[in-house]
């Protein structure tokens, strides 16, 4: 069974990423994608919204007990986005919550940090002040 965000991000669970894909210990109803470069004066990031099956720029696949988001438009995430070069900030809110409630919805920074195949998480209140 899978956990809640809440629990695998106070519990520094980690998840892990092989190319474009990322797993996560947790299940979620995704709402928007931001993925880019660490924000400057000059860059922004991408927001992507589009998570159908076929044309999608996210795919999602769920099993049991996590959940793994395919980035189709990217080859490497870690070499694009690691060792503090960007991050990846999902917009979501707990599988079958209520997104209606703006209490129920999170923003969870991804990152990825060091050499490993390690996916970060942290739950932030805007992300905009990052």
């Amino acid at each position: 069974m899978s956990k809640s965000i809440h629990q695998a991000v106070e519990q520094k669970e980690t998840g892990f990423l092989i190319k474009n894909s990322i797993f996560l210990p947790f299940h979620f109803e995704l709402l928007s994608v931001w993925i880019g470069k660490d924000m400057s004066m000059v860059s922004k990031p991408d927001l992507l919204t589009d998570f159908s099956e076929r044309n999608g720029d996210v795919h999602i696949r769920e099993s049991e007990s996590f959940t793994n988001l395919i980035f189709v438009s990217h080859k490497d995430l870690k070499r694009e986005y690691g060792h503090y070069k960007g991050h990846i900030i999902l917009f979501c809110t707990e599988k079958d919550a209520d997104i209606f409630d703006t209490h129920n919805r999170h923003y969870i920074k991804l990152s990825f940090h060091d050499d490993t195949d390690s996916v970060y998480m942290e739950i932030i209140d805007d992300p905009f002040y990052l």
